[in-house]
């Protein structure tokens, strides 16, 4: 299945593109996406513990099955003032 990944602000920077599509098995979950990011996009894996993730509009976690033409937005940690 394919799915479309996003990175939103500096991850953009960090990952060399704005957006990618990865190619996972059936059934593959949000963190099987992330291992994949990870090793394709290795600047993102120092911030694995702040990555806010959505699958279409709702924030989810790794254990979340993705389904094939799910939109994933990998998003900065935010900070308010």
């Amino acid at each position: 299945m394919t799915i479309r990944v996003t990175f939103w602000s500096y991850f953009a920077d960090l990952a060399g593109c704005a957006e990618t599509s990865v190619t996972l098995p059936e059934r593959a979950t949000v963190g099987l996406l992330l291992e994949s990011l990870y090793r394709s996009h290795p600047a993102l894996a120092d911030l694995r513990r702040s990555t806010l993730i959505a699958v279409g509009v709702e924030y989810q976690d790794a254990d979340h099955v993705l389904a094939d033409g799910d939109s994933v937005s990998l998003f900065p940690p935010v900070q308010g003032g």
